[in-house]
């Protein structure tokens, strides 16, 4: 289940801000170093187009974890979308159909992955990898490995209501993406489902005691992941204008990091939307934001490495062992908490 953890003022209380202070003070840095470049808007209008479709990948593996599973096939789910689409729009100029095939594909593909781990009892890390390399197998053989053009997409209106610009500026898949966001949050946090997938991240079998249908969930969770992989392939299709067939490689380890980043645990049972939401935009600007301070090439993915694990340690620290511990901290210097530390009773005078 979620742990939110009251202790520490805002500290426990608010969802992500740790990584929201990671993510200030990454800018902060890169404004510092390299000042030419991210004191202008140019720079995080590029982060606010590129970063979406991982940051959206980004919240649907947030719920498969927080259930306590892996799907390692959204990459191909993305290659196979935006064929989806491409082929529908080359054949029909139809973009509302093409896009209602493509969240129903991705529907098919995460309804079959859920359908081997619920039903068949196959590990969803076993079944999601064989289905990836299935799956783009399908995509590069009738797309017969050749990219395909659509530009004249761009003239269509489901162009500009999911990738065009705002006031002719702002990339209007960043909404998109805080939006699914709030959404989902609230499935997760607010919703029978989310509540669902939470018990059963903490363990199945209770789960399926207290009344939950564990194996209708997971074929649930799975075909919804499926649909939001679509919809990230989508609007990855729409934004650069062209489908090809390998889209979506590289992507995977990006949206899982973005999600451990986050703080949404690996054993399952627990998920922070909103740390998935600045784990994205932390993953999407190192790159840019190492190269722009004239670090050479070579230190990109050391750096990356480095700010990555700091962040997790930081994520541990202010977990609910960390606050244990500053509250513990605070009581032998005279600063009594709100609560008792975790694993402490309360004193003679109440908590």
């Amino acid at each position: 289940m979620n742990r939110a953890n009251p202790r520490f003022g805002l500290l426990g209380r608010l969802e992500g801000l740790p990584i929201a202070v990671v993510l200030a003070v990454l800018y902060g840095v890169f404004i510092l170093a390299a000042p030419a470049v991210f004191t202008g808007y140019r720079i995080y209008m590029s982060f606010f187009q590129t970063v979406p479709p991982m940051l959206i990948l980004g919240l649907g593996l947030t719920f498969v974890i927080t259930a306590g599973e892996i799907d390692l096939s959204f990459p191909a789910v993305i290659a196979l979308s935006g064929f989806v689409f491409t082929w529908v729009f080359k054949t029909f100029q139809a973009t509302a159909f093409g896009f209602l095939l493509a969240i129903v594909a991705g529907a098919l593909v995460g309804y079959l992955n859920g359908f081997l781990v619920a039903r068949l009892k196959v590990p969803s890390i076993m079944a999601t990898l064989a289905t990836q390399f299935f799956w783009y197998g399908v995509t590069v053989l009738i797309a017969g490995g050749l990219q395909i053009n659509i530009e004249t997409v761009t003239a269509t209106a489901l162009h500009g209501i999911f990738v065009g610009r705002l006031f002719g500026v702002f990339p209007v898949q960043a909404l998109w993406g805080i939006a699914l966001t709030v959404f989902l949050w609230f499935i997760l946090n607010r919703h029978k489902f989310g509540e669902a997938i939470m018990f059963i991240g903490d363990n199945a079998e209770v789960a399926r005691v207290m009344g939950i249908n564990v194996e209708a969930t997971r074929i649930w969770l799975f075909t919804i992941h499926g649909m939001i992989a679509a919809f990230a392939g989508i609007l990855l299709t729409l934004e650069v204008n062209v489908f090809f067939p390998t889209q979506g490689q590289g992507m995977l380890l990006t949206a899982m990091a973005a999600v451990f980043i986050g703080g949404t645990s690996i054993a399952g049972g627990h998920g922070v939307l909103v740390g998935t939401l600045f784990g994205a935009y932390i993953i999407g600007s190192l790159e840019a934001g190492v190269v722009a301070t004239g670090i050479g090439g070579y230190w990109v993915q050391l750096v990356e490495g480095l700010v990555m694990a700091a962040v997790v340690i930081l994520n541990v620290i202010i977990g609910e062992d960390g606050i244990s511990a500053l509250s513990r901290a605070a009581r032998k210097w005279g600063l009594r908490s709100q609560a008792p530390a975790i694993g402490e009773s309360p004193g003679p005078d109440g908590p």
